[in-house]
């Protein structure tokens, strides 16, 4: 008497299980119906906002419907990731993620959401290095007699960076850490105003992007030593990386696409694939790398892993050096 209900609940379980599945492969294969729009946490114009309009010209172009960029700055980014956080989870808002999010899960003591939990990994976009860059009357000429400098002479040395807690201030205070130097770190208000310091000689060293350095390194104004990159640049193929001096060494400026929790699996595949299929297209590719970057074609669940290793490495800094937002 026991097995045939039991087993007619299974069969109803089941099938009560599966049924939510047709709709939203249905909803998937559908998707767009009409503009999405994507988030972007930062003022238009700069390299993030680039990024952004390249992939989203590129998903509406194979999707058929207009994929919009907003961008939502304040806030070191907090502003725009609640926006998403906020939205729906239809596929109808997106954010691009970066650098900035798993720094500031740390950073910000009190936020109205928890990144890790609240926005799921979509795919991941791009990795840019940030370039470790001196003025050209400072005497160092490699990394490593950087270091020497540095240890021989503790808190002369001023490192500029955009504002506190961001990526290129905390890439310089994990070298701080792992060179086992002390530098006097100089916030600034943006990249621009801290890399007119250092072209200026009123600093002496920084951690600059890669599209806001490249030209000044050319032209002579700058003297690179070292990519942050695990592996060297294509730009700057004579360039040694900040590693091959601290072993272990890396950062980098990511960006990527993610979206409110509990979007369907299904939506979230069928962007990763057409993002990732954007990221081999040649003249993609190419662009990308004129922005100084190298294409991040991940997983959702690869690029989900990206972004817990690099909330929790950068946790580590921020606690160490106790750094506190601006």
């Amino acid at each position: 008497m026991l097995k045939l209900p039991r087993r007619r609940f299974l069969h109803l379980a089941t099938g009560a299980a599966a049924l939510p599945v047709v709709p939203r492969i249905a909803m998937a294969q559908a998707f767009p119906t009409r503009p999405v729009r994507i988030v972007v946490p930062f003022a238009a114009g700069g390299a993030t906002d680039i990024i952004a309009r390249l992939i989203g010209q590129w998903l509406s172009e194979r999707l058929g419907q207009q994929f919009v960029i907003e961008n939502r700055p304040g806030a070191g980014s907090n502003i725009g990731t609640e926006v998403v956080v906020n939205a729906p989870s239809d596929g109808y808002t997106l954010l691009l993620v970066g650098a900035s999010s798993a720094i500031n899960a740390t950073l910000y003591e009190k936020l109205n959401f928890n990144f890790l939990r609240d926005i799921i990994p979509v795919a991941g976009v791009i990795s840019i290095p940030f370039i470790m860059v001196v003025n050209p009357s400072f005497p160092p000429k490699a990394v490593s007699e950087f270091i020497a400098y540095a240890k021989a002479n503790p808190g002369k040395i001023n490192m500029a960076s955009g504002g506190n807690g961001t990526a290129g201030h905390l890439s310089g205070e994990l070298f701080k850490m792992m060179a086992g130097v002390n530098m006097v770190h100089v916030p600034y208000r943006g990249e621009g105003p801290a890399l007119t310091d250092t072209l200026g000689g009123q600093v002496q060293v920084m951690f600059g992007t890669m599209p806001a350095t490249i030209e000044y390194i050319r032209a002579g104004k700058l003297r690179p030593l070292a990519v942050t990159s695990a592996r060297r640049s294509e730009l700057l193929p004579d360039l040694p990386t900040v590693g091959d001096f601290v072993p272990g060494y890396e950062t980098s400026a990511w960006q990527g696409i993610g979206a409110p929790k509990n979007m369907s699996a299904e939506i979230v595949e069928k962007l990763n694939k057409e993002v990732n299929a954007g990221l081999a297209d040649p003249k993609m590719k190419q662009r990308l790398l004129d922005l100084g970057g190298v294409p991040l074609p991940l997983t959702p669940a690869d690029f989900g892993k990206l972004i817990a290793d690099e909330t929790e490495k950068w946790a580590k800094v921020i606690r160490a050096a106790n750094i506190k937002p601006e």
